[in-house]
């Protein structure tokens, strides 16, 4: 749905009542009926507008659009909107309404409503009649109706085609050649797809309770500054048709003490995405690889000039002002079209999620092109910049002159970066994901996996994939109304959350007194070197060793940056949450007792000699760090398997030690085969080489490193400690060969604990362990692991030049690194993981429901990220501080 408004407080609101206008008017009708080529632009893909444009009658434009049942947009959009005649306006707002396949929004229908309802009756009736069929069933809601097939093959058939296509014309083509049957009405299952059956309620079952509007959004309601606004928030959530959203959207969606919230509700909408292209109208915005943006689309290009079409008339309409201009295609032309691109393609930065013009380009603009002769008794540029852009940060507003020119990487930097998910390739019920493990025949091998999902809610377009264990946000009563209580679900085959399970509720009206100083819930500080965070009155802090600058110069010269000042003696010992530690000191600073550790490097151990499994079960090594209690949820490093098991087709590649790949881990068990490490086998890690990995674990091999998403910090066995903080000196890495970067004008940064810096992003998380254990006991004891989060974070990702590795840091932060994977990168491709690096760090800070949503993420408090920096004198290319040798694999391992 494409939005626009004029400098509005974070561009990010459904601002439908003035600005979504998609297709110039209807010019002709044929004797046939046929509408012209006005009318085309109705349709919702560019490959129907195309065809539609060149038919001459409307039987010729079947073939194409009606995969997509936009015929009946066109021509339903064309009787209703004909109805305008010569009010251009009218017909515009109308056409807005069919322009697109999602449900039109109130204000899109209060804007028909007022522009129309003194110049035609029948239209208003004709568009009522249309918005009344909203909301569209999602095809999974019908589920059911396979069951009252009769044929075997039809009920497995009829599910498939239900979760794996949208439109109603591709179910109905596809259940007629799999069923072999006609839709009639004798018939069971067409009896039930066409009627308006609902599924059986289960004998002595109460029946179920309406699904949530949407409760994706329902995330964003606790981050409400006002109480009106939280209480509006949560109903126009949960109930489905309710009218308080206009009011909603003119008191919240507007309302500067608001960003928090309006700046959650974007994400909702529209998360940040690196990169933009294909844009002909706003073609400044084109070839930005490295910039996010939250609507990059032909939607946004097309409304973006009939914004500026709009405002040609001499007044910016808006829900609570009207601002007059004088004729912008003279006064400013370039920076009213910046105006218009920039709210609608919605730049957003990691400081301020939202996309706001910064104030001194709004002054400016309305100084020189407002008519000020019919500004309003006390109306000035500045006082109305003050309500709509009251910021001029350039890292948090969007400074015009950036887009004032076509951006320099136009021609020099193809391919360097990519962005196979944006825009979105797949159908509405299906997620888009960086496709990182290759293709067994590499035949018609795409860039991007399509994986079915499920939606927060009936109206929420909220995806997540299958099988995710998701925080959802529910009312209680006994809470006061407040949004927070959750729940944990399971996003299941169905395509709906299923298995939820009540968790505790956080009292958010609980604050933490600091230094005198009142601290509310979710308010991230510092307390000397350590990052904190506020939850429901408990002060979490990290457990950072601290550098005092009064320190006296013995004590600067004992500082090690190891918790509890341990000495940098390298050690190691394993406790039992699967973690090495330098040092037994560093292990029972962090709360470890003796007998919780054992000496020696926790990969090196065989965790099945003492043979834990039953004697039909075969135990295989399963080597993890947990992050839940390991007292209470025991963090076994192994696994019993039944054989013979049986394997299905899942591609997930693993290599065993004998450098034979199989299809995935179970296949791998049921050959009785060692596991090496996963992904495909490569030829330089058919020999055992050890290395050092970031986390000062020693692998056999990079191959192995990389396969556990750590990043290698040096050749050979680990054999020093490396620092917790910046500024300790004489730390055991002196003896430690490290290569240098492999270009003098990248400087690098050196992660938490390792020994060798590397030109990659880093960001410490600090997370909360309660909230662990509460995730790990709702799904049946089962720990939560580094690797369970790396892979659920890994998908926020976009650029596939880039990968995400982590660990658990000595000092019980998790340590996040994004790297570029070429051995030879660009200083583009630097960027590119910066920017993910930064994006992901906006997401946690902010608490955005795209993160915690993830059931283990929703543990997450705040984070500190540090990026490499580039010397802006002409370098070109920037290295992992690894040798190449360690890096070729890092591009084929399919992990």
């Amino acid at each position: 749905m494409v939005k626009s408004g004029m400098f509005i407080v974070h561009s990010i609101v459904s601002i439908n009542i003035l600005f979504i206008l998609f297709c110039v008017p209807c010019v002709s009708r044929r004797s046939d009926g046929w509408v012209g080529l006005g009318c085309c632009e109705l349709a919702m893909s560019v490959e129907c507008r195309r065809e539609c444009k060149q038919a001459a009658s409307k039987n010729d434009i079947t073939k194409i659009c009606k995969k997509d049942a936009e015929v009946s947009h066109i021509f339903l959009g064309s009787t209703c909107c004909s109805y305008a005649g010569r009010h251009t306006t009218c017909r515009e707002y109308c056409q807005a309404i069919f322009r697109t396949d999602s449900s039109p929004t109130v204000s899109q229908i209060n804007a028909v409503k007022d522009y129309c309802q003194s110049h035609s009756t029948q239209l208003i009736g004709c568009v009522g009649n249309y918005t009344k069929s909203y909301p569209i069933r999602n095809p999974i809601d019908s589920l059911y109706c396979c069951d009252r097939a009769e044929d075997a093959h039809c009920q497995v058939a009829c599910r498939r085609i239900l979760r794996t296509l949208s439109t109603e014309q591709e179910i109905m083509e596809g259940l007629i050649e799999q069923c072999r049957s006609q839709p009639l009405p004798q018939d069971p299952m067409w009896q039930c797809f066409l009627g308006s059956a609902q599924p059986p309620a289960k004998p002595h079952e109460e029946p179920l309770p309406p699904a949530k509007m949407d409760r994706a959004k329902l995330h964003c309601c606790s981050k409400a500054n006002t109480s009106l606004c939280r209480d509006m928030c949560q109903k126009v959530s949960t109930n489905w048709g309710s009218q308080t959203w206009q009011e909603f959207h003119q008191l919240c969606e507007y309302n500067v003490v608001e960003t928090q919230l309006i700046a959650c509700l974007a994400d909702v909408r529209e998360p940040c995405q690196l990169g933009c292209t294909g844009l002909s109208y706003c073609s400044n915005f084109n070839n930005r690889p490295t910039e996010l943006f939250r609507s990059c689309s032909v939607q946004s290009d097309q409304g973006a000039m009939n914004d500026i079409k709009l405002w040609s008339n001499g007044t910016i309409k808006m829900p609570f002002m009207n601002i007059p201009v004088l004729h912008i295609r003279k006064c400013q032309p370039e920076m009213w079209t910046a105006v218009a691109c920039a709210l609608q393609i919605k730049p957003c930065h990691s400081k301020s999620r939202g996309s706001v013009i910064c104030k001194s380009d709004c002054v400016d603009i309305l100084t020189q092109c407002g008519d000020l002769k019919r500004f309003h008794q006390g109306q000035t540029p500045e006082r109305i910049c003050e309500l709509l852009s009251p910021v001029d940060d350039p890292e948090s507003c969007i400074p015009l002159h950036r887009y004032l020119n076509p951006s320099s990487l136009a021609h020099s930097a193809r391919g360097e970066v990519t962005h196979p998910c944006n825009p979105n390739p797949c159908p509405s019920n299906h997620l888009c994901q960086v496709n990182r493990k290759g293709c067994p025949d590499d035949f018609n091998c795409q860039p991007f996996f399509c994986v079915p999902g499920c939606k927060l809610g009936d109206a929420s377009d909220f995806l997540v994939p299958m099988d995710t264990r998701l925080q959802v946000p529910v009312l209680s009563p006994g809470a006061g109304g407040q949004a927070d209580c959750f729940e944990v679900c399971v996003c299941g085959a169905s395509g709906r959350l299923e298995d939820c399970k009540e968790m505790p509720c956080v009292d958010t009206s609980k604050a933490c007194v600091v230094g005198g100083q009142r601290k509310s819930h979710g308010t991230p500080f510092r307390v000397d070197c350590h990052p904190c965070s506020c939850f429901a009155g408990e002060t979490i802090c990290s457990s950072r060793q601290c550098y005092s600058p009064d320190s006296s110069d013995q004590e600067r010269q004992r500082f090690t940056g190891l918790p509890c000042g341990c000495p940098d003696h390298f050690v190691p010992v394993c406790a039992t949450n699967g973690r090495t530690y330098p040092s037994a000191c560093v292990a029972r600073c962090m709360g470890f007792k003796d007998h919780q550790f054992v000496y020696g490097h926790c990969r090196l151990n065989e965790p099945c000699s003492s043979k834990p499994c039953q004697r039909n079960q075969r135990c295989v090594p399963k080597r993890r760090v947990c992050l839940s209690d390991a007292t209470d949820f025991p963090c076994r490093q192994y696994e019993c398997v039944v054989r013979p098991a049986g394997c299905d087709s899942q591609l997930d590649p693993v290599c065993d030690t004998d450098g034979v790949v199989h299809t995935n881990l179970c296949k791998l068990h049921q050959s009785g085969k060692a596991l090496a490490y996963m992904g495909q086998c490569q030829e330089d890690c058919r020999k055992p080489q050890p290395v050092c990995g970031q986390n000062s674990e020693t692998y056999n091999s990079v191959c192995e490193a990389f396969s556990d998403r750590v990043a290698v910090d040096y050749e050979g066995p680990c054999h020093a400690v490396g620092a917790g903080a910046d500024y300790a000196v004489g730390s055991g890495c002196d003896l430690v060969a490290c290569p240098p970067p492999s270009h003098p004008h990248c400087v690098p940064v050196t992660p938490p604990g390792a020994c060798c810096p590397v030109c990659a992003s880093v960001l410490r998380v600090l997370w909360n362990r309660e909230q662990m254990n509460v995730f790990a006991k709702l799904d049946r004891d089962r720990p939560v692991t580094v690797q369970d989060v790396l892979q659920i974070l890994r998908l926020h990702v976009s650029v596939p030049q880039c990968d995400l590795f982590g660990y658990l840091s000595i000092d019980h932060e998790l340590v996040v690194v994004i790297a570029h994977l070429d051995d030879r990168p660009t200083r583009l491709q630097v960027e590119a993981c910066s920017k993910e690096a930064e994006k992901m760090d906006s997401l946690i800070n902010y608490g955005s429901p795209t993160l915690v949503s993830h059931a283990p993420l929703s543990s997450f408090l705040s984070a500190e990220t540090r990026v490499p920096v580039l010397h802006p004198s002409g370098a070109t290319a920037c290295h992992f501080t690894l040798l190449p040798l360690l890096l070729l694999p890092l591009l084929l391992v399919a992990v």
